[in-house]
């Protein structure tokens, strides 16, 4: 067992093959197959699977006719602290995506302050270190002038660094050339970046207020935020990862014509340029402004429905490689405003899952692909260490899925701290029944055992 995982060797882990759960009879869904086996947890980690484990006294879940998952890992979260915790906080929304059968999350750097120093970095692992439920990783920011504090980042504790090549909020606006060609020609790390050409979203907004003053419809927001900013500044990102040889990860792709940008070809282990697809821009296209009004107001916009089909082909085939939230919560007054004022995001990551399941209810999708888009392809992109894959000597971050219990989400269920959710009304045809977090049973039929917190994600780089 040491051999897997050499730090079991400390004293507080002496003792870890005392065994904790069996998991009997599962179908696992894991590498592109789905087999029945049992599952042995013990001190946080998938000890063996097969049929027919001894247990010794372990806790048994029968898992008959249900289906095990590894966890899902969520690559682009804003959980709004510090500084905006009136919206949501590391502890609620840990808890929304246990519950949603997320098991780990990397989050964003634009909070208040902005994440642009190493101290505060530290500062946000330090919170969730006392608090988050689900296992975590902060992103280190860009500013047209922190690059020095950048190059200080630790590849190995680090997800990677996020630049906002688009809206965003404070000082991460990064719209200086010379400072993206300092920032991708010296990072040696991932970068994550979000596309849109701010001038062109400008110019569109003005056209919009000259025709419409401050009452610019919702259905303008594809327009104003439109294929064009988005395909203008990923294909800068890309001719600049080509470039200098970066690793470039481009967050929630909006478009068709950027599909194009992506290779299929190469196995995703040696891919220098990744990408990744939101849960709305899969769901819902832009007839849904009608009903949905601003809640549906992201940054890029959901777009047309010729758009959300190809991103759901480029999935499939592999020019995509993961999908994610972008859960990015505001309160329900903030989002009752104008088109203008109304803030862009909202919260999925409770429903991201349940929501890829629909799908597969539906055809679009099957099993294998969804554990390869929300889990093994996450962490084979971001090299994160012993997670991703239902695997012995990896951690036991498991979910447990029935995908023959229908619910209908609604407020009494909402765990998000805004209080609601754009799937209010819908009825999911799959639950989580569990959800394991290390090994810790963390979330079990509707009810949290927070006794022991998530970890702290490392990288193999």
């Amino acid at each position: 067992m040491e051999k897997f995982f050499p730090q079991l060797r400390s004293k507080k882990t002496q003792n870890y093959r005392k065994v904790n759960y069996i998991i009997r009879n599962a179908n696992i869904v894991n590498e592109g197959k789905i087999y029945s086996s049992d599952v042995l947890i013990s001190n946080g980690i998938i000890l063996k699977t097969g049929s027919g484990i001894d247990a010794g006294n372990a806790t048994e879940i029968n898992a008959e006719g249900k289906y095990l998952f590894p966890g899902a890992i969520d690559d682009q979260v804003h959980f709004r602290e510090p500084g905006l915790t009136h919206k949501g906080e590391i502890y609620t929304e840990a808890k929304a995506a246990v519950a949603g059968g997320i098991t780990s999350y990397m989050e964003m750097p634009n909070t208040v302050p902005n994440t642009l120093t190493q101290e505060l970095l530290g500062q946000k692992y330090k919170r969730a270190s006392e608090c988050s439920l689900a296992n975590y990783s902060f992103f280190m920011g860009a500013s047209n002038d922190n690059i020095e504090e950048i190059l200080k980042t630790d590849e190995k504790n680090v997800c990677g660094i996020k630049i906002f090549m688009g809206s965003s909020t404070g000082n991460m606006l990064v719209d200086n050339e010379k400072t993206l060609e300092g920032i991708f020609s010296r990072s040696p790390m991932l970068i994550a970046t979000h596309c849109e050409d701010e001038a062109t979203i400008r110019a569109n907004t003005e056209l919009f207020k000259q025709k419409y003053g401050e009452e610019i419809p919702i259905e303008a927001h594809p327009l104003i935020r439109n294929a064009e900013a988005c395909y203008k500044s990923s294909s800068m990102a890309v001719e600049l990862a080509k470039k200098y040889n970066t690793r470039l990860h481009i967050l929630h792709i909006s478009t068709a014509k950027e599909c194009g940008l992506f290779d299929n070809k190469t196995p995703l282990n040696e891919k220098r340029i990744t990408a990744e697809a939101c849960i709305h821009h899969l769901w819902f296209d832009e007839s849904y402004y009608k009903t949905k009004g601003t809640l549906l107001k992201w940054n890029p916009a959901v777009k047309a429905a010729s758009d959300k089909d190809e991103i759901l082909k480029a999935v499939l085939d592999n020019r995509i490689d993961i999908i994610a939230t972008d859960h990015a919560p505001h309160t329900w007054d903030e989002k009752q405003n104008n088109y203008l004022k109304a803030p862009s995001g909202g919260p999925l990551v409770q429903h991201a899952l349940p929501a890829m399941l629909e799908f597969y209810k539906h055809g679009k999708i099957s099993l294998e692909k969804i554990a390869e888009k929300m889990s093994h392809a996450v962490a084979d992109c971001f090299r994160i260490e012993k997670r991703g894959y239902i695997r012995e000597g990896y951690f036991a971050d498991l979910v447990l899925v029935d995908l023959e219990k229908p619910w209908t989400v609604s407020k009494e269920n909402i765990l998000y701290k805004c209080g609601w959710s754009i799937f209010e009304g819908q009825q999911f045809s799959s639950s989580i029944t569990h959800t394991f977090v290390s090994g810790h049973l963390a979330y079990q039929n509707g009810k949290f055992d927070e006794s022991q917190k998530g970890k702290r994600m490392t990288f193999d780089r």
